[in-house]
């Protein structure tokens, strides 16, 4: 018997619901007595493991109570759940993206993210002040902003998690030196680095300028394994996010680490690089 394996389109979706169903106050059992269903179907529904069809989505929101386009939104991606890839164009949903909050989920669920980075500093390693700074340079409205900070920085809690997802960044050193904050505020964010990397499930690679060209510098990308040997590839861009889940793309991520795992820096001798460059802030 074939076991089917969530899309991300489909763990997105019932994660989604789920949520809404707690912020109910509603049981699974209730629910499904009220639609006829087996516990089961909604259960399978909720993990992503049962393709999902807009009418059962639909019958899920009217007790819920959701309508107007939040209700649009959720019965269209029912329909797209059996399709592995997605692409999520930004919509903002209680001040958040929402391809921010796909990206919470599965960082949630990650056993595994490599990040590759080649202008920023990865947001799972970013102080509230680098975010705010990158944020209203990049032209965010102000009141969406601290939304912003603070589920960036919920996000980060995976890292201190026991048992916490195996996580390892590379960072070119442009990204290091870029001063998006001012020298001692930079310093800061830079010694945060040492500090979280001396967590046992943290690993930073350096990508020093004395490298030339590297295979980094052609784009960011976020690798995530998840349980049941599934993983995703997260490319993003300013108004829309791709997530891909085809096991040739996934492949040819995975080579893209393995080439900068070749030419990066050692985990102590970037720690060494980071430390260097705070102190040249500091004086």
């Amino acid at each position: 018997m074939t076991v089917r394996r969530p899309t991300v389109a489909g763990r997105d979706l019932g994660s989604e619901l789920r949520e809404i169903r707690e912020e109910r106050g509603l049981s699974m059992r209730e629910v499904a007595r009220r639609l006829d269903w087996p516990a089961s179907k909604l259960s399978k529904i909720e993990t992503g493991k049962q393709g999902t069809k807009r009418e059962d989505v639909a019958s899920l929101l009217a007790i819920y109570g959701i309508t107007g386009q939040r209700r649009d939104y959720l019965v269209n991606k029912a329909g797209k759940v059996d399709k592995p890839g997605h692409w999520e164009k930004s919509g903002l949903d209680g001040g958040l993206s929402r391809e921010t909050r796909t990206l919470i989920r599965l960082e949630r669920d990650a056993i595994q993210i490599q990040s590759v980075e080649p202008l920023l500093i990865p947001g799972l390693l970013q102080l509230p002040e680098y975010t705010r700074a990158l944020m209203k340079a990049c032209g965010v409205p102000e009141q969406d902003i601290e939304v912003r900070v603070a589920a960036r920085l919920s996000r980060q809690a995976i890292l201190s998690r026991e048992p916490g997802p195996a996580f390892q960044a590379f960072l070119d050193e442009s990204a290091l030196r870029r001063p998006v904050l001012p020298p001692k505020l930079m310093a800061r964010q830079l010694r945060h680095l040492v500090e979280t990397a001396e967590r046992p499930n943290v690993t930073l690679r350096a990508l020093p300028f004395s490298l030339g060209a590297h295979n980094g510098l052609d784009g960011s990308f976020m690798l995530l394994d998840l349980p049941e040997q599934k993983s995703v590839v997260l490319l993003e861009h300013k108004i829309c996010a791709l997530f891909l889940e085809d096991e040739e793309e996934i492949k040819f991520f995975r080579k893209e680490v393995e080439r900068l795992n070749e030419v990066a820096l050692t985990h102590v001798d970037s720690i060494n690089l980071i430390a260097q460059i705070a102190k040249e802030l500091e004086e």
